[in-house]
This record gives C-alpha cells, sequence and structure tokens, in this order.
C-alpha cells in the first residue's frame, strides 16, 4: 500500500494521464515564454517552469505503471516485453541515424519522444487487457500513437536545421502532440464508464 490508494486501477490510469498533460502544460508554458523569438521573458530560460513539468511527469510516470501493473489481464494485444525491448531497440537505432544520418545533436528530447509513445502503448495495451478499450479502439490509439511520435520525430530532426521563429514553433509540436494524445485517451475512459 501506497501513500496515496486508488479504488480502481482505471481511475489510476486516468490520473496518471491528467498529470502527463499537466507536465507537457507546464512544459509548453517554459517553451512559450523562454524560446519566443522575439522578447522572450527574462529569467525563463532558468527553467523554474521545468521543475512542476519534470515532478508532475514523474509522478505521472509512476501512477500509471502501478495502475498497468494492477489491470488483471484477461486478452493483450501484444507482450509488455515487446514495447519495453522494443522501445529499447528503437531508442538506440533512432540515435544512430539522427546523429549519423541527420546530423543531428543528440538531446534528452529523443529519449522523451521515445519513453512516451512507449507508456502510452502499454497504456493502449492494458486498457484493451481490462476490457476498458475494444479492439476498435486500440487499434485507432496505436495508430495515432504512432502518427503521433514519427511527426514528433521529424520535428526532432528539422530542429536544428530550422531558423529561430521555425524552431520556436517546431519544439512545440511534440508537446502538443503527447498532450493531444493523451487528452484523447482520457476522454475516451470517461466517455466509455
Amino acid at each position: 500500500m501506497g501513500l496515496i490508494r486508488y479504488e480502481t486501477y482505471p481511475k489510476q490510469i486516468l490520473i496518471g494521464n491528467v498529470l502527463l498533460i499537466v507536465c507537457c502544460v507546464f512544459y509548453l508554458a517554459w517553451w512559450l515564454l523562454a524560446f519566443r523569438p522575439e522578447n522572450p521573458v527574462k529569467g525563463m530560460r532558468l527553467g523554474w517552469l521545468l521543475l512542476p513539468a519534470a515532478v508532475s511527469g514523474l509522478l505521472s510516470v509512476i501512477v500509471l505503471l502501478r495502475g498497468m501493473d494492477a489491470v488483471p489481464r484477461y486478452r493483450e494485444l501484444y507482450s509488455g516485453g515487446i514495447i519495453l525491448w522494443g522501445g529499447i531497440a528503437v531508442y538506440f537505432i533512432l540515435l544512430a541515424v539522427t546523429l549519423f544520418c541527420f546530423k543531428r545533436p543528440v538531446t534528452t528530447e529523443l529519449l522523451l519522444i521515445v519513453g512516451w509513445a512507449m507508456l502510452a502503448l502499454a497504456e493502449i495495451n492494458a486498457l484493451y487487457s481490462c476490457q476498458c478499450f475494444s479492439w476498435g479502439a486500440a487499434v485507432v490509439f496505436i495508430i495515432v500513437i504512432g502518427i503521433a511520435a514519427v511527426i514528433s520525430l521529424v520535428c526532432y530532426v528539422r530542429y536544428y536545421h530550422l531558423d529561430s521563429s521555425a524552431r520556436y514553433y517546431d519544439g512545440m509540436v511534440p508537446l502538443w502532440m503527447a498532450a493531444l494524445v493523451m487528452l484523447g485517451i482520457t476522454i475516451v475512459m470517461v466517455t466509455r464508464r
């Protein structure tokens, strides 16, 4: 028993989604203020808005993993091992490709994009496993997560090849993608109850 008690694992997953959306909002607020091309807000580059983003992001991962771990496994779309080992392999492949083929400096954003996609795919698998999501809803979200991850990766690769104004907007896209996908999952969870 932890500090926080949850009535059900879907509620825990829902709370984890909300925390991840909060993380994206704080990260996006920091980005909007600190990196705007004209007149960035002084002191924002210090990143004090990143503190609540990091705390809510870390809590989100913990809450989501605990909720997914509690899910009874009636059925699965894929094994959790595929997500874990596949995600690790994809990260190192993308690291090599973006560094050597696209000459993109490695930053934590690549890890965040791949980590988010892994977490979201694991969540969809868990929601399907406990029959919170139908096969059709799960497949739609898997496709949406894939598209969001690809768009985010394109933005990641292009970032250093853009001027400062375009970089400003390009850097926001992965945050919007993650927040909107998690919001979509949350809405479907709430409306299907």
